[in-house]
C-alpha cells in the first residue's frame, strides 16, 4: 500500500517587484533556484542553468535567490550583499555572474574589484556592503527558502514545486520540458 505523495511547495510566490528575473517575467515555465555563491555544487548548477536558459529563450524565467550556508562557506553572505548591492544598481546578473566564475575569491577586496570592472559606483557599492544594508533582503530570502523545505544547496523548484530530483543538465531540462507540458495542457 502506497501513501500519499508530498511535494515541498515554495512558500513565497515570485514577484517581479521583488526577484531578481532573468527572462520573460510571464514564462509559462518558472525555475527558482536557492543557491549560495561559495557552494561549489551551485557554481555546477550555475553553468548548467546558463546553458538551460540559452536554449528554452522565452520559455523559462529563472529567479535567484540567496541561501547562504555561513556555517560552511564563511564569504557566502557578504557575496549575496555585493550581489544585491550590484542589484540597487541595476547589475544583479553581471554580479551574480561574475562571483559564481570566482568562487574561490569572495573576500571584501575581491568584491570591490569586481564592483569597478563592472564598472558600479564603487562608493556606493562600499558603503551598501559594509552597512550591510542588503542583509535584511537576504535573510528574507534564506528564511523563504527554510519555509520552503530548502535545506542545502542548490535547491530549485518548478513552477513553485520542489524539484527533488537530479540538477544535472539531463534532469533539469526534462523537469523543465515536463512543466512546460503540463501548463500547456491547463
Amino acid at each position: 500500500m502506497s501513501g500519499p505523495i508530498w511535494h515541498s511547495k515554495l512558500t513565497a510566490p515570485v514577484s517581479p517587484a521583488r526577484d531578481h528575473i532573468r527572462g520573460t517575467v510571464d514564462a509559462l515555465v518558472t525555475l527558482v533556484e536557492y543557491g549560495d555563491y561559495e557552494c561549489p555544487h551551485c557554481g555546477a548548477a550555475h553553468a548548467i542553468v546558463q546553458t538551460i536558459m540559452g536554449q528554452v529563450g522565452e520559455a523559462v524565467r529563472f529567479v535567484f535567490r540567496h541561501f547562504p550556508m555561513t556555517t560552511v562557506h564563511p564569504h557566502a553572505e557578504l557575496a549575496a550583499e555585493a550581489a544585491e548591492a550590484a542589484g540597487s544598481q541595476h547589475r544583479f546578473w553581471d554580479m551574480h555572474d561574475t562571483l559564481f566564475a570566482n568562487q574561490q575569491r569572495l573576500d571584501g577586496p575581491s568584491l570591490l574589484a569586481y564592483s569597478s570592472v563592472l564598472g558600479l559606483d564603487i562608493d556606493q557599492f562600499d558603503s551598501e556592503v559594509a552597512g550591510h544594508v542588503h542583509l535584511p533582503r537576504i535573510t528574507e530570502d534564506f528564511m523563504s527558502g527554510v519555509r520552503s523545505g530548502v535545506n542545502g544547496t542548490p535547491t530549485f523548484f518548478i513552477n513553485g514545486i520542489r524539484h527533488d530530483g537530479g540538477w544535472d543538465y539531463r534532469s533539469l531540462i526534462a523537469a523543465l520540458q515536463r512543466a512546460a507540458v503540463a501548463n500547456a495542457a491547463a
